[in-house]
């Protein structure tokens, strides 16, 4: 069997991250059997070349391989692309047309954007997985062809499916091998690595000097989220190989080609849904959260003070804008003081001396938590009190189980 590194090296892939790696031996050991195999990842992740990894490995690989993008081809004639028709079949029929699934027969076909893909196509798709047979447009006759099938998504099909957008039976017809290709801000090990390469390439291709990037440029370039992944790593650097006077670029030549650059990456509603119905549950694990975080302080605050109490010490008065918990606590101690003992009892109970050595240590008690590590945390509670069950997890967090399934997907947490 291929080895990872070889495999980088005969397609042309560059990168050194672990689920970079993980996505390609999963295709290398899937290759040589007859599995349709499911790619998802974000738009201009590379899916593509994992097909024709895929195919490049297999038996077929001597026979043809095409590309169809669902997406792109109008619900009226994707029928007749796919299966062919007969003359007369429909206006403009002027003649009988192979469809792919026939003149690619022995080969490999990959379905891009298979979420795009009308209903009453994907009905014939499933017969053809099932059996090997289809039918042509404005026929009746049976024919069978031997095509394997390799389909890419960059949204979540179970959610289609759940909207009934999607058939369930093809869903799990499709998934029998599923491959997740990382996105480019999960691999950010690597921007720099394929940065270098595009420069070499656009360099060669335009006989000019290679670019490179200063350190305020390599930050940006690292942390920026890459919402268009390779594709649009690629397109930023050939426009800096192309339009930069100078060949050391600075953050300021970033910035005026991806204004956004700088941006930061804060919590937000998942670009996969503009449901209104989402937001509202995405804020009430929110708030739920710091709801929660306020109930802990205020309890580990009550507890200092009644240790404070059952010691028989004494504590400086507070600033007037302390909370009313700490105040009705604190009123009745007046002088300062810094480690006294309980009579019945050895251990030194520390005491801050003054009132900003208190005002510090309340800060240090009120210092935030990420909200993601938070959340997280939650969820991996919630799971785990019921036993993994994602419906009645999903009630106790007080959103839905779909929203929950993402959360688990972005967290890759373990059930």
């Amino acid at each position: 069997m291929d080895s990872v590194q070889s495999v980088k090296q005969r397609f042309g892939i560059y990168g050194r991250s672990e689920k970079l790696h993980q996505a390609l031996d999963t295709a290398i050991r899937v290759a040589g059997t007859e599995l349709t195999v499911l790619i998802s990842g974000e738009s201009g992740s590379g899916k593509e070349v994992f097909s024709k990894i895929i195919h490049g490995l297999s038996p077929r690989k001597h026979n043809q391989f095409i590309a169809v993008n669902c997406g792109a081809i109008p619900a009226g004639t994707i029928n007749s692309e796919l299966f062919g028709h007969e003359k007369g079949s429909f206006t403009g029929a002027t003649g009988e047309r192979k469809g792919y699934f026939e003149t690619v027969d022995g080969g490999t076909i990959f379905l891009d954007e298979i979420g795009e893909m009308p209903q009453d196509t994907q009905a014939f798709l499933l017969r053809v997985l099932e059996s090997g047979e289809f039918i042509r447009v404005g026929s009746s006759k049976v024919l069978k062809t031997n095509v394997r099938v390799i389909a890419a998504t960059n949204v979540t099909l179970l959610d289609s499916v759940r909207k009934g957008k999607f058939r369930e039976d093809l869903y799990y017809r499709l998934n029998t091998v599923p491959i997740r290709v990382p996105s480019l801000k999960e691999r950010r090990e690597d921007i720099m690595i394929l940065c270098r390469k595009f420069a070499s390439d656009f360099a060669e291709k335009y006989k000019t000097t290679s670019i490179e990037f200063d350190e305020d440029s390599t930050q940006l370039m690292e942390h920026y989220s890459w919402p268009g992944n390779i594709r649009e790593l690629r397109n930023a650097i050939e426009q800096l190989s192309v339009l930069s006077d100078k060949k050391l670029i600075t953050a300021s030549d970033l910035l005026r080609i991806i204004p956004d650059i700088q941006s930061r990456n804060l919590p937000s509603v998942n670009s996969e849904s503009n449901n209104e119905n989402m937001s509202y549950q995405e804020r009430e694990i929110l708030y739920k959260l710091l709801f929660d975080m306020k109930q802990d302080l205020n309890q580990l605050k009550s507890m200092f003070f009644q240790l404070v109490q059952t010691n028989d010490l004494t504590m400086p008065d507070l600033a007037p804008h302390t909370n009313s918990l700490v105040n009705s606590s604190m009123n009745q101690w007046n002088a300062p003081s810094s480690v006294n003992h309980h009579e019945d009892d050895n251990r030194p109970i520390i005491v801050p001396k003054s009132s900003s050595e208190f005002h510090s240590i309340e800060e240090m008690l009120a210092e935030p938590l990420s909200i993601e590590s938070m959340e997280k945390d939650m969820i991996q509670k919630a799971l785990k009190k019921f036993n993994g069950k994602r419906k009645d997890a999903a009630d106790e967090l007080g959103i839905s189980e779909r929203t929950l399934y993402r959360k688990i997907k972005q967290y890759d947490l373990e059930l």
